[in-house]
């Protein structure tokens, strides 16, 4: 969750970028005039924050050299963006809006929902989402930024959010235990398949908007490559979750319902659960992926390109061979989990590979 941001990077009054500009919280007091020939606006917009708290100043808005026209309105609540000059003279503009408390009231409905719903259960998981971001934000991040393997980062944050947020989501058990090793069994295959058509793919990092606002010596410092896999690597690990929770799950109840089932008897009972939950959950990532890059996809039914120009766009084919490479990932969980399952949880274990165990 985005919010969470503000619990480990709460916003200081004044937040410094790398250009020598200070941030401001602020509101837009009244419309001073506008003028929709030139797309301007010019705003009175008073401090909420810093020294200048209670004080106004015009602002001017200039939509006109914005890709997407913003249009401001009096008591809307904004980001207002001071900067000094080399000459001393400092100018405002509005970088944007806040949107702060729009996003802790959805997380508070999201809190209030889950612990309604699922009780101990639910606020385990909540308290793993939160150690996740902890982990990612405060350990896998920082390597990075210090120069070290993006994808060696993700491991070892991996080897830590895994086993605390499965067992507090649910439980200490055998069926979280056999979960937890087959999500770190399938991500480890998915970290070298995405190692390897990220390779193969010539994929550099650099085709995401976002890397161009990193400062150039912190892009200079990092594997931008490795990024790109620790990031399918990570994405990936909430989805393979509920697979492998759910996988074994189903292992342990067809256990439970004969207990003189043995592991392949097993293993081919739970594969063929298996095999609709692979189908719904592959689709469920397709449109994932399409619902979060609908201006992306748009490409491709843009007639001034040819489809095939579009493919070798890299920032195309990077959201590609991620959502590939996420699929294939779901596809082997399952088999794996099951597996591990039947291997653990039945009482024989298969003395042959023709397909029959020796239990009796």
């Amino acid at each position: 969750m985005v919010v969470l941001l503000f619990v480990f990077f709460p916003i200081s009054e004044k937040n410094e970028s790398p250009e020598n500009a200070v941030n401001y919280k602020a509101e837009i007091v009244k419309i001073v005039s506008e003028s929709p020939d030139t797309d301007t606006q010019v705003l009175e917009v008073q401090f909420n924050e810093g020294e200048n708290a209670g004080h106004n100043i015009d602002v001017t808005e200039d939509s006109s050299v914005l890709s997407v026209p913003r249009e401001f309105k009096a008591g809307d609540k904004v980001i207002l963006t001071g900067y000094t000059s080399e000459n001393g003279e400092t100018f405002y503009y509005i970088l944007d809006f806040q949107r702060q408390n729009v996003l802790l009231w959805l997380f508070v409905v999201f809190v209030v929902l889950v612990l309604a719903i699922t009780g101990n259960q639910g606020a385990g998981s909540l308290i793993g989402m939160v150690f996740s971001f902890w982990v990612i934000f405060k350990i896998i991040l920082p390597s990075i930024l210090a120069g070290g393997s993006a994808i060696w980062a993700a491991v070892m944050g991996i080897l830590v959010i895994v086993p605390a947020t499965f067992y507090l989501g649910h439980g200490i058990n055998k069926k979280t235990t056999i979960a937890g090793v087959s999500t770190i069994v399938t991500l480890i295959g998915i970290g070298l398949m995405a190692k390897y058509f990220a390779g193969i793919g010539n994929l550099s990092g650099l085709s995401s908007e976002e890397i161009n606002f990193l400062k150039l010596d912190t892009l200079m410092n990092i594997d931008v490559r490795g990024l790109v896999v620790a990031g399918m690597i990570i994405g990936i690990l909430g989805i393979l979750d509920d697979v492998t929770i759910s996988q074994a799950s189903v292992v342990q109840e067809l256990k439970s319902a004969n207990k003189k089932m043995g592991f392949w008897e097993l293993f081919a009972s739970a594969m063929r659960v298996g095999r609709d939950h692979i189908s719904s959950m592959v689709n469920t990532l397709v449109l994932i992926y399409a619902g979060s890059y609908m201006p992306l996809l748009l490409l491709f039914i843009d007639r001034s390109r040819a489809f095939i120009e579009v493919l070798n766009y890299e920032f195309v084919a990077e959201q590609i061979i991620a959502t590939l490479v996420g699929s294939i990932g779901l596809v082997l969980a399952v088999p794996i989990t099951t597996f591990f399952a039947a291997l653990f949880l039945s009482k024989d274990a298969p003395k042959d590979l023709h397909g029959h165990s020796h239990s009796h």
